[in-house]
């Protein structure tokens, strides 16, 4: 053991340097924002209260039963039933997220081929019972026509929902005709 160690064991060194951290910020004034009053704005590709998408010409759900997102969710806290209609296409019957149990890590947004579901900006919600926060499909339409109709869904989609068509281009020496000869 060095004298320099020693020195440091018996005059208690880091923890005065500790002492003095605490001491420096201690009459500093609180940064605690007062709830109700101050509310934070969200931010852009925040993960928020889940919607379910509508398509923009029809007005129809985007969702077509696939149940990838479900699949993908590490919490299991999705559920989709669907049945078989005309032409032997699904049918999304009922289409349900337990919210308590999920984890907001947006698998289900990236699962998704269609771009069928989404994460709101939304996240201030509360409730006295458990119930309440079993969306169902109904409830999950009407999150998107409440918080993300029109231009901020559009914008949501162009800015945070990847991979796009684009991000699959053929490169410039396959666009030629094929290899180039080497």
């Amino acid at each position: 053991m060095t004298t320099k160690q020693l020195i440091k064991k018996v005059l208690f060194i880091e923890i005065l340097q500790g002492l003095a951290l605490t001491m420096k910020h201690l009459f500093t004034p609180a940064v605690t924002r007062q709830y109700p009053k101050e509310k934070r704005e969200p931010f852009p590709g925040s993960r928020g209260l889940h919607a379910l998408v509508r398509d923009p010409e029809t007005g129809r759900e985007k969702c077509v039963g696939c149940g990838l997102c479900a699949a993908i969710c590490p919490s299991k806290c999705i559920n989709v039933y669907t049945s078989e209609g005309e032409d032997h296409k699904k049918i999304v019957d009922r289409y349900e997220i337990e919210v308590l149990r999920c984890v907001y890590c947006a698998l289900c947004v990236e699962a998704c081929p269609y771009g069928a579901i989404c994460l709101t900006e939304h996240f201030e919600y509360s409730d006295y019972t458990r119930e309440a926060f079993n969306y169902t499909k109904e409830m999950l339409l009407a999150n998107w026509d409440k918080y993300m109709s029109g231009a901020k869904g559009r914008e949501y989609f162009e800015r945070f929902w990847r991979p796009k068509s684009a991000d699959f281009g053929l490169q410039p020496a396959s666009r030629a005709g094929g290899l180039k000869d080497q």
